[in-house]
């Protein structure tokens, strides 16, 4: 079995607590971290089936523990549910589309979202019209997420830019994933790409981010925002361009 080489599992492993720190520190960034690693380490399909099962777990814990913090369900509804439908969309593309091709498509969202956080760090969305585009964004997330395995670009940066408390941006952001992972493990069940294995490997992902996620809480005090914002910017660049190196060049 292929998930149990351990070669290829040590390395896993760790991107995934890597992932669950960032989650621990700032609420979300799980999968930005740790799919393209599992993607680069086995493929796309994999990595983007394998963590839906955390996607969903944790997130709809850190969304009852943050309920009372919650955006108005007018914007929560809209977001979430682009999300979800969005999310049905993509992964009929992870099912269809070569895992070149998505490997490249991952890799060049990654580095776009890179870009605009270094471009736009000051930049704020007033809410009337973030509640207007609310829907469309969460589609286009969604889709991302399901063929990808990674909305950040868009979900995480379209919430960062309400600049919103800590325990609001958890909650809304931990609803919106919910919602994506609830349809996208659906659909990968119907459509065959959620096997044992996978779902297997899903839980001890769970359980690793589950583990260190009080660690990235705790680093969430004692490291400047800032740095560890710039050291995880730097980190997703260099995967990036890895991945691409392996489409375009390897």
């Amino acid at each position: 079995m292929l998930v149990l080489d351990p070669v290829l599992v040590i390395p896993a492993i760790f991107a995934v607590a890597l992932g669950g720190t960032l989650k621990g520190a700032t609420g979300a960034g799980a999968p930005v971290v740790a799919v393209p690693v599992l993607a680069a380490l086995f493929d796309v399909q994999f990595a983007v089936t394998v963590f839906v099962v955390p996607n969903l777990l944790t997130n709809i814990w850190q969304a009852w523990s943050h309920r009372e913090s919650l955006l108005p369900w007018q914007f929560v509804g809209l977001f979430a549910g682009g999300g979800a439908i969005g999310a049905i969309v993509g992964t009929y593309l992870l099912a269809g589309l070569p895992s070149e091709t998505l490997s490249a498509v991952m890799a060049f969202f990654v580095l776009g979202y890179v870009a605009f956080r270094l471009v736009n760090r000051s930049w704020v969305l007033a809410y009337p019209f973030a509640l207007k585009i609310s829907g469309p964004v969460g589609l286009i997330g969604g889709a991302l997420q399901g063929a990808t395995g990674i909305s950040a670009p868009v979900s995480i940066t379209f919430l960062n830019a309400l600049k919103l408390p800590r325990a609001t941006f958890i909650a809304t952001i931990s609803v919106f994933f919910s919602a994506m992972s609830v349809t996208q493990l659906e659909r990968m069940i119907a459509l065959g790409l959620m096997t044992q294995e996978r779902f297997i490997a899903g839980l001890v992902a769970t359980a690793t981010i589950l583990a260190v996620m009080p660690l990235g809480t705790f680093l969430a005090k004692s490291i400047p925002p800032k740095a560890f914002d710039y050291l995880l910017l730097g980190l997703l660049t260099i995967i990036a361009l890895k991945i691409l190196f392996q489409v375009f060049v390897a």
